[in-house]
């Protein structure tokens, strides 16, 4: 549990996606709100993947955007951390000399969530020694690929961020446990501003992990859209982002986690973990105003939806997912449900057409118009993973 710090509570001032939607955080924002689906149609001679389709980030070519210098090796997970981490940076203005955010020098820190971290380059490194003419006979420039920590050990270097430097992996619950590190690590002193999020890329190599992590009752054609991306924010007190000219966007009131056996159990757990939440933050059900869950397929995702429909009642807070126009972000999940629910806070949520609004505890529901959220709303975010790693989220609009 990580509760406010009272009057030092640390406050998200800032936030960028590069997702499927876009390169920026407007692109996201700008398609969440229509409601528009980033799956598309894969090309098999380019993808030899058991999926028909998948949510890729448009245009995104590291060299084109990174430059040259410092990516002749660099994989697609790094490359998706760098390039959201400096367009967060700089405010998302579109030149790399553009000034980085007042009050974020070198000391900031940086919690960035992953999966394996690239698994292609953990595949592709370890075939190369074993088909090479000799084992080591391989591009020492990919082995810092293979390691979990790469991306957020790129992404310090290329940006200068000599704070604590953490990587944190858990499964579609990544984004929320990054958040609760970067809550301890404002409480202990460690660092004044962190910078948080999660990325995951798709590969062939995901894919194929993917398609035998499925139960055999599960179908190439009913498996979810995998997608990829990048969201992070910044984490900071309240008076400094003011003093910097930056408004707080989103406080964070609380987190609770659990860990369950299987799906019917991982129902309980989290309605346990909501209902815990709540208490501790003096907030009823039916004093929220969204609720943004994971989207996730299978039995993790109806347990979700159950454990949400118990611990509610009879409390229908509108819902917003990231998951049905992003697809499955897999350890991004998280951010990305956090970053919607901080873009639908600027913006306004979708009012008609795109992708169905399901309610609470039921599988479809048609699409009705919900006012945006504004000062004072509450937004839960809640996630479940196939590894039984269950997880709440509440944050306050500011």
């Amino acid at each position: 549990m990580v509760n406010a710090l009272g009057g030092a509570a640390p406050v998200i001032s800032a936030w960028t996606a590069v997702s499927p939607l876009g390169l920026r955080g407007a692109d996201f924002t700008a398609a969440l709100r229509s409601g528009r689906a980033a799956g598309r149609p894969l090309d098999p001679e380019e993808w030899s993947v058991p999926f028909r389709e998948a949510s890729l980030v448009p245009d995104f070519h590291i060299r084109q955007i990174l430059g040259r210098k410092g990516t002749r090796s660099m994989d697609r997970a790094t490359g998706l951390a760098v390039t959201a981490i400096r367009h967060l940076l700089t405010g998302e203005r579109e030149h790399d000399e553009a000034e980085r955010l007042p009050g974020v020098g070198e000391e900031t820190g940086l919690a960035l969530g992953t999966s394996t971290g690239s698994a292609q380059s953990i595949m592709d490194f370890t075939r190369d020694s074993l088909v090479g003419e000799k084992p080591f006979y391989v591009d020492p420039a990919r082995f810092p690929n293979t390691v979990m920590n790469c991306a957020a050990g790129q992404s310090a270097i290329w940006h200068g961020l000599k704070g604590p430097n953490t990587t944190i992996a858990g499964g579609r619950a990544t984004g929320l446990l990054a958040l609760r590190y970067a809550l301890r690590l404002q409480r202990a002193g460690r660092a004044q501003a962190v910078l948080c999020g999660a990325v995951e890329e798709f590969s062939s190599a995901r894919a194929w992990l993917e398609w035998h992590a499925r139960t055999d009752e599960e179908s190439a054609d009913s498996a979810a859209v995998l997608g990829e991306g990048a969201a992070v924010w910044l984490l900071e007190p309240d008076a400094s982002a003011r003093e910097h000219g930056r408004k707080p966007l989103a406080e964070v009131l609380g987190l609770e986690f659990g860990c369950a056996a299987d799906a019917t159990q991982a129902r309980t757990v989290l309605a346990e973990a909501i209902g815990r939440l709540l208490d501790r933050t003096g907030v009823t059900p039916g004093e929220l105003s969204a609720v943004a869950d994971s989207g996730a397929p299978g039995a993790e995702g109806e347990a979700e939806r159950a454990a949400l429909a118990d611990a509610l009642g009879g409390a229908e807070p509108p819902r917003i997912t990231a998951a049905d126009t992003v697809g499955d972000t897999c350890a991004a999940a998280a951010a990305f449900q956090i970053a919607a629910v901080l873009a639908m806070a600027e913006h306004g949520r979708p009012s008609t057409g795109g992708t169905s609004q399901r309610q609470l505890g039921e599988a479809e529901a048609p699409r009705r118009r919900i006012e945006p959220l504004k000062n004072g709303d509450t937004a839960l975010v809640t996630t479940v993973d196939r590894d039984g790693v269950v997880g709440a989220a509440l944050l306050r609009i500011r």
